[in-house]
C-alpha cells in the first residue's frame, strides 16, 4: 500500500510536469498553428535563469520569480522577429523553431559551457508518508502545476482574453471581422506559451541535472502527450500526460526506463490509431 502511494505520487510529479510543457505547446499550436520545436529550449532558459541568479548571489525563489517574465520577453522577441513572418506557412514554421532551438542550445553552451549545472533545492525536507520519507519539494512542484492549470484554464474560459482567443482558434477571419486584435492576441499567446515552459524548467531545475540536453527530456513527452489528448481542446494535455506519464512510471518501476519508454511509443500510436484526434476530441467530440 506503501509503495503504491509512492508510485502514485511519483506519477502525479511526472503527468503535472509534462503538463506544464505540454500546455503552453498546445496553447500556442490552437491559436496560431504552429508547432514550435524551440518549446524545450523555452524550458532550459528557464533552468538557466534559476542558475544565473544563483550566481549572482540571488535566492532560488527570485528566479522562480523572474524566470517565467524573462522567458516571456524572449517569447515576445522570437514571435516578433521569427514566428509571425511564417505563420501561414506550417512546414516552415516547423525548420524556423527548430533552427532557433539549436541557436538557443549554441548560445547556452557559449554562455554556461556543456557541463551540467545543479541548482539548490530550497526545501531540502522529507515527510513521513505511510512510513516512507517523500521530498516536500516533489509535493512543491505539484501545487504549482495545479496552480498553473487552475489559471490557464480561468484565462481562457472566463475572462475576454480567453472569449477572443477562442474566438481565433474557431474562426480567425471571423474574428478579425468583429474587431478583434488577432495581431495582438497572438503576441500575447505566444509570450504566455513561452512564460509556462520558462516556469516549468525553473520549478523542475533543483530536482534535475541543467544541461543543454535538458529541454529535449520534456518536449518529447510533451508532444507525445498532445497527440494523444488531442490539440483541440485545452483539457487534451491534461489527458494526454496521465496516460503518458502514469504509462511511464508504471513501466519504469515494473521493467527498466528503456521498457518504459518502448511501452510509452507503443501506447501512443495505438492511441492515435483508434483516436486520430485524441482522447479530447473522442470525450469532447472536438
Amino acid at each position: 500500500m506503501e509503495q503504491l502511494f509512492i508510485l502514485t505520487l511519483d506519477a502525479s510529479n511526472f503527468i503535472l510536469a509534462i503538463v506544464l510543457v505540454a500546455m503552453g505547446l498546445v496553447i500556442i499550436f490552437g491559436l496560431m498553428n504552429v508547432i514550435n520545436m524551440a518549446h524545450g529550449e523555452l524550458f532550459l532558459l528557464g533552468a538557466y535563469t534559476v542558475v544565473l541568479v544563483e550566481r549572482a548571489g540571488g535566492h532560488f525563489w527570485f528566479g522562480l520569480l523572474l524566470a517565467p517574465l524573462v522567458v516571456g520577453l524572449v517569447g515576445l522577441v522570437v514571435e516578433e522577429l521569427v514566428v509571425r513572418h511564417v505563420y501561414h506557412r506550417f512546414l516552415d514554421t516547423i525548420l524556423a523553431t527548430w533552427g532557433l532551438s539549436i541557436a538557443i542550445k549554441q548560445a547556452v553552451v557559449i554562455a554556461f559551457g556543456p557541463a551540467s549545472h545543479t541548482v539548490t533545492n530550497p526545501i531540502a525536507t522529507s515527510i513521513e508518508i505511510f512510513g516512507t520519507p517523500y521530498p516536500v519539494y516533489r509535493l512543491f512542484i505539484m501545487a504549482v502545476a495545479l496552480l498553473v492549470i487552475a489559471v490557464t484554464f480561468w484565462l481562457f474560459f472566463r475572462t475576454a482574453f480567453g472569449l477572443a482567443a477562442r474566438g481565433v482558434i474557431a474562426n480567425r477571419d471571423m474574428a478579425a471581422c468583429l474587431g478583434i486584435n488577432t495581431r495582438r492576441l497572438d503576441r500575447a499567446t505566444f509570450a504566455y506559451g513561452a512564460a509556462l515552459a520558462g516556469l516549468a524548467g525553473a520549478v523542475m531545475a533543483p530536482i534535475m541535472s541543467v544541461d543543454p540536453q535538458m529541454g529535449l527530456g520534456f518536449l518529447i513527452p510533451a508532444f507525445l502527450a498532445i497527440l494523444v489528448g488531442g490539440a483541440g481542446h485545452l483539457a487534451g494535455p491534461l489527458l494526454g500526460a496521465a496516460a503518458i506519464g502514469g504509462t511511464d512510471t508504471l513501466a519504469a518501476n515494473l521493467w527498466s526506463p528503456v521498457v518504459a519508454q518502448i511501452v510509452v511509443f507503443t501506447m501512443a500510436i495505438v492511441v492515435i490509431r483508434l483516436f486520430p484526434r485524441g482522447l479530447a476530441g473522442r470525450w469532447f467530440g472536438r
